[in-house]
């Protein structure tokens, strides 16, 4: 076309006003002269390119079928006359060529294969690029849509073409690669993309020789988001079936209705061909977008239509597919929409600040459970942030929660089984992860594999992260072993809820009660004050404790544990119960009560019961120097007194001595020349060999002790004994008729030298750890009871467990409740006979865990038969345990627990003859040894004949009457049994329950409201009830400190270590072992019991004393650390007849006033001399003759001594409160005479002796008692 504007159109004036309708007129381009459109010139290239190549590939496509059809004919002539005339030479020359040609053809084809796909990089480059222009196009293609439809353009000044043809180039250039990598070449020139080339491609080359600019099917290019999920995907941006199909949903139904509204847009501003185009109306594309929509939608305004006969004609068939797609995309689109995780993002880690990752079992009561003990106010400020992660979406209950804790609380959905949910929540960098299980599932087993199966995905994924889980079934635990990276001095932890809810029940056979306390030692609650005096009050008071541990100052480096106690609670307010020795080159052992031979050293940690996180500073604060004058704790603060830095010499000193318990000038740990100069510090003083050795060997074994006390074990030392044992061991040692090999370990030797004569070789008494008695395995049969023998059989001071269960219950895992019974602490007479009542099918699967444990019956039937509970009498036990195997099987929550609640009610309802009361003795308590209750004041500390068995003190006293003494006006509580003795009432008993709420059905007499917490109710408040829901508590506080967990866990299990979970994870059954010094060591550790005030060496502190001079007394003398107090419910009232309910009291201050009738809960010592006195009794030597002598010699108090204590009482009271204000020297050297001193455990009945003479005035025997001991 000629482009000199004056040749063809001399005078633009003449045609101007024909031109600015038809095409605008500019003064530099030129334009055609005859004024026509050239629309046709941009269609027809599109369409020759079009027709003509698909009339090319179809006629090769007949050729080469023509082609193939003959040479197939002529091949079978060609085939013959080769054979015959033997040309064959050439004709494979031939075939070679074409064979190369082929070869080339198919390389070249794959190469163009290679570029488009999006399997290397250049191919996905490639074809993110394509589509990055396509786009790019379609955005010019909107950008010139605002101008006319046909416009005269100069290629070299308008900047919007020359992009469009480079783009365009490109896309020329992607074709023909797309048309050599394509198999089926026609297939491919009939492709969407393929079509959407031909119409946009061509035209922009003629645009470029014409100097004209045709809109025309450029919105063609819209097309191209239809492949937008395809590029998503090789970017691997999509990855979920949902996402990827949202997407393409969404970029179908786009480019649909923008391709649409581009025909529309061309169509009414161009007008209809055959009207000469006089019928167009001007509308900008984005109004014909908005018209397609509404006629999609089918709403139809009205306001925007289309008046071409082009337009009409087509929005007639878009209506049918338009509104399908409309009517079927939008829904789907929504929907999956509206599915979308709302949680599905990921956690952004803040900087100084932790968090953790809680998953598992999330539910509303779990997590409430687990933020109010997390983030209890109690604790310092916790700057952690919680994230939880599960795979079901909260629901609004669930969601309310999350949401009014936002600033602490995160939750994802998502699953730890899946890698790519760890990485959204950053477990990486997590400072633990907490893992909750399902309590009240039906199959415990399968929810422990799948917790199980979760701490193996997040340590498949980072090995390095501690865990905390919960287990379900003890037995379970040894899986966890199996996972190379789990390493429990890492803190990786697991809770197993059997174990410990068992062993709470187990120690509330001992020390009824226990389980209230330990439970709410460890969970965090807070203080509610009560202005009445109620017997709330106290108890709520104590509830306020929790459990801390914080480093001790040095000012308390080189004291012994006793004196520290002492201090700790007297100045302090502050109870420390234990303490743990961390060493950078040593390892790590928790000593609970240790005696006074422990010294303390510097950077010890301490465990206290306190009441807030602040008050436990105090023990890190302390200075002697600037709080010693102190009286009021709270003003004890950081002071600015440097910390002297103790020399390494004389640290080495203090850890000799903290592990063999000599003076500092006595031990052997240290050398010689290091011992002689004590006083006069010396730089880099050379340690022996030996020595280090020995000090390593010795933590080594108080190590292996898990978390009980041992005794150090050290080779040629002495134990930590008074002057005169000391040199009784040495003596010993030095004697021909001494085994050099015993000598060799005399610092296991204890006073009374019980190991030394306990210690057989031939005969395992005990496990192969030292920790619990043991006895070859039994048959079942062996064990089995009829009711007739069991009812000949007068069982007393025995541990009745009703269970329920069948073949299919789950297992409970009753060894976790045996073993803290058959703890190797206690002597062997003073383990208390077990006697199961249930069903035989199911104790038959639970004995192959119980048939190493002594002194255990079963009883076939059921715990609802008062037959069955008067054969076991268990009106003369002194516990009665409650269990039920088929809690979790029913779907009611509110009838879960209704088999122990009908046993319960069962017991209590029931009426015994109160014939052989007096064999109730044994259940009363104990009294510290070597007090004759004949004389408490005169009688020596050992010696004393040991009585039958260990107890609980549940029984007394049940009702006090007040009885005038000499002293007007001064009465004082007497002992009296009660008409209730002969009922089910006074049976003490405890209680399993799963359902919280269950637990007002328990007492008919309590006024407890179904929504009070379980803590607040009376049954739980006196320990007849447990919930293992109150174990919630330790995930948050093991996560605080895992000293916690370890601690708890010692105490409740009777001494339970890694290295016997090794053994029973490889065994299921314990190992016996043979007795030897290492493993008698283990049973010095300490054991929780309850002390009696009513008679014995601290009667005098019963009427009306302070516990804190209880408190101190008891530490003094015997070493007991007391921490609590079980009183009777109504003791605060002045009535003749009160209630033998009793709660718990946990660290009552000093001025708190003892009542006679209070049960202290203490830590004591392991009897040594307990083992040695005791005589054997058989069946056939009792009488009630016997047995009353016995009774009137140990608990009969003469009454001038009851006077003589009474008159005492009022110069005490004068002179307590000077006794508690004045100021103790605690830095003292300890008296050179102070010795560790063993206490023994005597039963305490409540006016025996009237009893046992009422039974020798009428003349009738006492049924024989049948000591059930097994022969091992």
């Amino acid at each position: 076309m000629p482009k000199n504007r004056e040749r063809f159109n001399p005078d633009p004036s003449i045609h101007i006003s024909k031109m600015s309708f038809i095409i605008p007129v500019s003064s530099d381009v030129p334009c055609d002269s005859n004024n026509q459109r050239m629309w046709w010139a941009f269609l027809a290239s599109s369409m020759v390119t079009f027709f003509g190549g698909l009339f090319i590939i179809l006629l090769w496509r007949t050729l080469k079928y023509l082609w193939t059809v003959c040479c197939h004919c002529n091949g079978k002539k060609k085939e013959v006359h080769r054979i015959t005339t033997g040309d064959g030479i050439k004709r494979a020359d031939k075939d070679d060529g074409a064979a190369s040609e082929v070869g080339w053809m198919t390389s070249v084809k794959d190469w163009a294969g290679v570029m488009i796909s999006a399997q290397t990089l250049t191919g996905r480059v490639l074809v993110v690029l394509v589509f990055a222009l396509s786009i790019g196009a379609l955005v010019i293609y909107f950008i010139d849509s605002s101008d006319p439809i046909e416009s005269c353009q100069n290629f070299y000044k308008d900047f919007t073409l020359q992009i469009d043809m480079a783009f365009n180039v490109f896309f020329l250039l992607y074709f023909g690669l797309r048309f050599i990598a394509a198999n089926d070449k026609l297939w491919f020139w009939l492709e969407v993309n393929s079509v959407v080339d031909f119409f946009t491609v061509p035209p922009v080359f003629v645009s470029v020789y014409l100097n004209r600019s045709w809109l025309g099917l450029r919105f063609l290019r819209a097309l191209r988001l239809i492949q937008f999920s395809e590029i998503l995907q090789f970017l691997n941006i999509l990855k979920t079936s949902n996402s990827i199909k949202l997407v393409n949903l969404c970029s179908i139904f786009i480019s649909t209705w923008l391709t649409a509204a581009g025909f529309i847009h061309l169509v009414e501003n161009s007008g209809d061909p055959w009207e000469n185009f006089q019928n167009s109306q001007a509308l900008s594309y984005w109004e014909c977008v908005y018209l397609l929509m509404v006629t999609m939608s089918t709403v139809g305004y009205g306001d925007v239509y289309a008046k071409t006969t082009l337009g009409r004609l087509f929005m007639v068939f878009f209506i049918l597919g338009g509104l399908a797609m409309f009517a079927s995309y939008v829904p789907e689109i929504i929907e999956l929409i509206g599915n979308r995780k709302k949680y599905g993002g990921s956690y952004s880690a803040v900087n100084g600040r932790k968090h953790i990752v809680v998953c598992g079992h999330i539910t509303l009561e779990s997590v409430s459970n687990f933020l109010k003990d997390f983030l209890h106010k109690d604790r310092d400020d916790v700057n952690v942030e919680i994230v939880f992660l599960h795979n079901i979406s909260p629901n609004l209950e669930l969601e309310a929660l999350f949401k009014r804790h936002f600033t602490q609380v995160e939750f994802y959905q998502g699953s730890v089984l899946n890698p790519h949910d760890l990485a959204r929540v950053k477990i990486e960098s997590a400072d633990a992860c907490l893992i909750l299980a399902n309590k009240y599932c039906a199959d415990p087993d399968a929810e422990d594999a799948s917790n199980i199966m979760r701490v193996i995905s997040i340590k498949n994924y980072h090995p390095k992260i501690r865990i905390i889980t919960q287990m379900l079934q003890y037995h379970n635990k040894a899986h966890l072993l199996n996972i190379p990276s789990w390493n429990w001095k890492e803190g990786d932890d697991a809770i197993c809820l059997a174990e410990l809810k068992l062993g709470f029940i187990a120690q509330s056979c001992l020390a009824q009660g226990l389980s209230t306390m330990l439970a709410n030692l460890f969970s965090m609650r807070s203080f509610i004050k009560i202005e009445e005096d109620t017997w709330q009050k106290y108890y709520l008071e104590g509830v306020a404790n929790e459990m801390y541990t914080e480093y001790l100052s040095s000012a308390f480096v080189g004291l012994s544990f006793p004196v520290i106690c002492e201090l700790c609670y007297v100045k302090l307010k502050l109870l420390l119960i234990a303490i743990e020795y961390k060493s950078d080159q040593r390892e790590s052992s928790t000593l609970i009560n240790p005696g006074n031979h422990v010294k303390m050293q510097e950077g010890t940690l301490g465990f206290f019961i306190a009441s807030d996180a602040k008050e436990v500073k105090r023990a890190l604060y302390y200075c002697k120097a600037c709080h010693d004058d102190i009286t009021d704790p709270k003003r004890i603060k950081k002071c600015g007194c440097k910390k002297t830095k103790m020399p390494a010499y004389k640290k080495m000193r203090l850890a000799c001595c903290f592990d063999c318990g000599r003076s500092q000038r006595d031990c052997s740990c240290m050398p010689v020349n290091v011992r002689s100069n004590v006083d006069s510090p010396q730089r880099d003083i050379p340690l022996s060999a030996v020595s280090v050795n020995d000090c390593s060997a010795t933590l080594r074994a108080s190590k292996n002790s898990y978390n009980g006390y041992i005794k150090s074990i050290e080779e040629d030392q002495q134990s930590a004994l008074s002057p005169k044992k000391k040199q009784r061991n040495g003596g010993m040692r030095n004697s021909p008729n001494s085994s050099p090999k015993i000598m060799r370990h005399d610092p296991l030797l204890i006073p009374g030298n019980e190991q030394i004569e306990s210690m057989d070789e031939n005969v395992k008494k005990y496990d192969s750890t030292g920790m619990f008695h043991w006895c070859p395995s039994k048959d079942i049969e062996k064990v089995i009871l009829t009711r007739s023998e069991a009812a000949m059989t007068v069982l007393s001071g025995h541990v009745v467990v009703c269970i329920f269960g069948d073949v299919k219950s789950a297992l409970i895992g009753l060894r976790n409740f045996v073993m803290p019974l058959r703890a190797s602490n206690f002597h062997y007479h003073e383990l208390k006979h077990i006697v199961f009542v249930g069903s035989l099918e199911y104790l038959k699967r639970e004995w192959e865990t119980l048939h190493n444990f002594p002194k255990v019956s079963i009883l076939p039937g059921t715990p609802l038969s008062r037959a069955d509970l008067r054969a076991v009498n268990i009106n003369l036990c002194d516990m009665c345990v409650i269990l039920s195997a088929n809690q979790n099987n029913i779907d009611d929550a509110s009838l879960q627990d209704k088999e122990c609640i009908l046993a319960s009610l069962n017991i209590k309802s029931m009426q015994f003859d109160d014939s052989i009361g007096v064999l109730q003795a044994n259940s009363q308590g104990f009294t510290p040894p070597g007090m004759d209750r004949s004389s408490p004041e005169n009688s020596p500390v050992h010696g004393l004949v040991r009585q039958t068995s260990v107890t609980t003190g549940a029984n007394i006293p049940i009702i006090t009457e007040l009885a005038p003494l000499a002293k007007p006006g001064k009465k004082v509580p007497v002992i009296s049994f009660s008409q209730d003795k002969s009922s089910g009432i006074s049976i003490q008993m405890i209680t399993e329950l799963v359902n919280d709420s269950n637990v007002q059905f328990l007492d008919q007499d309590d006024d407890d409201d179904p929504d009070t917490e379980l803590y607040l109710t009376q049954p739980f408040a006196c320990g007849t009830a447990f919930a293992v829901s109150v174990l919630d508590s330790l995930m948050s506080a093991t996560y605080f400190n895992d000293n916690i967990l370890t601690l708890i866990r010692t105490l409740v299990t009777g001494g339970a270590t890694p290295e016997l979970e090794g053994l029973l994870a490889e065994e299921n059954a314990l190992r016996g072992g043979y007795s030897t010094p290492q493993t008698l060591a283990n049973r010095d550790r300490c054991r929780v019991a309850q002390l009696a005030l009513y008679d014995g060496p601290f009667a005098d502190l019963g009427d009306g004393g302070c516990y804190g001079d209880l408190f101190c007394k008891a530490l003094k003398t015997y070493n007991m650390l007391c921490f609590g107090i079980y009183r009777l419910r109504d003791a605060h009232l002045n009535t003749q007849s009160q209630c033998t309910k009793r709660y718990v009291i946990t660290n009552p201050p000093y001025a708190f006033e003892l009542v006679p009738s209070d049960l202290i809960f203490c830590l004591m010592q392991f009897d040594h001399n307990a083992g040695q006195s005791r005589t054997s009794l058989s069946h056939s030597s009792h009488s009630s003759h016997s047995s009353s002598k016995k009774s009137s010699s140990v608990h009969s108090i003469p009454a001038t001594n009851r006077t003589n204590r009474t008159k005492s009482r009022d110069k005490q009271n004068a002179t307590r409160m000077n006794r508690v204000g004045q100021e103790k020297t605690w830095f003292t050297d300890e008296p050179e005479n102070t010795h560790l001193r063993t206490i023994q455990i005597k039963p305490v009945n409540t006016l025996a002796v009237n009893q046992a003479s009422q039974y020798k005035s009428t003349s009738s025997l006492i049924p024989p008692l049948r000591e059930a001991e097994d022969e091992c």
